[in-house]
């Protein structure tokens, strides 16, 4: 049973050391809470949003085209963007130990259409020259109608489950980047 008291701490002499009335626990102290240690060690990896990279590219002398594919992907990925993480820490005699994964990215193309790339793909494939107008072979849109411009939001959704003192648990985390692009028509023009 834990007991608290309130009273006087006494040096060696009987003389009254401290402030009359602070709290004194008589017993094991309280413990602490693991899935608060849990969040205070997910603070400490600083996760933070992704960088967004996507064809067409930004710049105002950049334009996308209708029925062309778009491509999108994490630029210039790292572990605090794409994961995995795995962190451990002991607190007051609790080891708090996690793992953070980046589980989905959910991108609102801003034309009313929201495309989720999960698992192995959330992080999408980096575009090259080489690919031409081909579809992203792992995340990818394409547009039907122009835009000027279109607002994207990329929304990186996080995994992170933690283990403490034989509790456990999944802390959801997540972080959102925007972008804008034009979106135009191509035009045949024939002259004769």
């Amino acid at each position: 049973m834990i007991v608290r008291e309130l009273c006087r701490s006494v040096d060696f002499n009987g003389a009254p050391v401290g402030i009359p009335g602070d709290p004194y626990w008589v017993g094991q102290a309280p413990a602490v809470d693991p899935a608060v240690l849990a969040r205070q060690l997910l603070a400490r990896l600083q996760i933070r949003a992704i960088d967004i990279g996507m064809v067409p590219e930004e710049g105002s002398d950049r334009l996308g085209a209708v029925g062309v594919p778009v491509w999108l992907w994490v630029d210039q990925p790292t572990p605090q963007t794409v994961g995995p993480l795995t962190a451990s820490q002991t607190i007051a005699g609790v080891t708090v130990s996690l793992t953070a994964t980046l589980a989905s990215v959910d991108w609102d193309m801003g034309d009313g259409t929201v495309v989720r790339c999960t698992g192995p793909d959330a992080a999408g494939t980096p575009y090259t020259d080489t690919d031409d107008l081909t579809p992203s072979p792992t995340c990818g849109h394409t547009y039907t109608k122009q835009g000027n411009p279109y607002t994207i939001t990329a929304t990186a959704h996080w995994q992170v489950d933690w283990t403490a003192a034989g509790q456990s648990g999944t802390i959801p985390l997540d972080l959102t980047s925007t972008t804008t692009r034009r979106i135009g028509e191509l035009q045949v023009l024939s002259i004769r």
